[in-house]
């Protein structure tokens, strides 16, 4: 069941792609494609972007874990509290109020109660939801195996760590060609720009 569409796209070339980059089938697509050639970093690059725009398809996630694992990098944990607050969309917020809104009379006041009590937590899972997002917008991928993270931003930098492609870390600064990132495991170091792409592409 796992990378289910890589099939779709053995006779299209990468080019050919980019012209669907804007949406979650395009972007999965896509990531597919880079999977197929062997090139995890952008894989994976390109899973979690198709994750920003439908964070419950199990298809993505199943392939994004799939190429992480082949890539040799450890799968990022999704606790029970991410799983609910990813549930919480606008399809279920208008459902609810729908439904609570074709029910309440003057005769039934608890009703009444209830439908704000459940107007208020979807409102606080919506909330969640953006607080969850937020560490996506600084998030990068390792596009290159080996990626050296250097002590200072410079070429000749001593190297600190050794990054391995398809690791995903979290921008804390920027300094002209470099990049300084911070991984999972809370090591800092800085990194070629050239070497690493935003989950979130920013306009420059």
């Amino acid at each position: 069941m796992l990378i289910v569409g890589l099939a779709l796209w053995g006779g299209q070339s990468l080019a050919e792609s980019s012209q669907s980059r804007y949406s979650a089938d395009g972007l999965y697509n896509l990531a597919n494609s880079y999977a197929r050639a062997g090139k995890p970093g952008l894989a994976v690059l390109n899973y979690e972007r198709a994750a920003l725009l439908a964070p419950n398809d199990a298809d993505i996630n199943a392939n994004l874990e799939y190429v992480r694992a082949g890539a040799g990098v450890r799968p990022e944990p999704r606790n029970r509290f991410a799983r609910i607050a990813g549930a919480a969309g606008p399809t279920l917020v208008a459902w609810g109020g729908a439904l609570l809104a074709g029910r309440i009379t003057p005769r039934l006041p608890w009703l009444r109660f209830g439908g704000i009590s459940l107007g208020a937590a979807l409102i606080a899972l919506t909330l969640a939801n953006a607080m969850l997002l937020w560490p996506r917008m600084h998030a990068a991928v390792i596009l290159i195996n080996q990626t050296p993270a250097r002590v200072s931003p410079v070429p000749m930098g001593d190297t600190a760590f050794v990054l391995p492609e398809a690791e995903t870390v979290t921008v804390t600064a920027e300094h002209e060609d470099f990049i300084l990132v911070r991984t999972r495991a809370g090591l800092s170091g800085w990194v070629a720009r050239a070497n690493l792409g935003a989950v979130v592409p920013q306009a420059r």
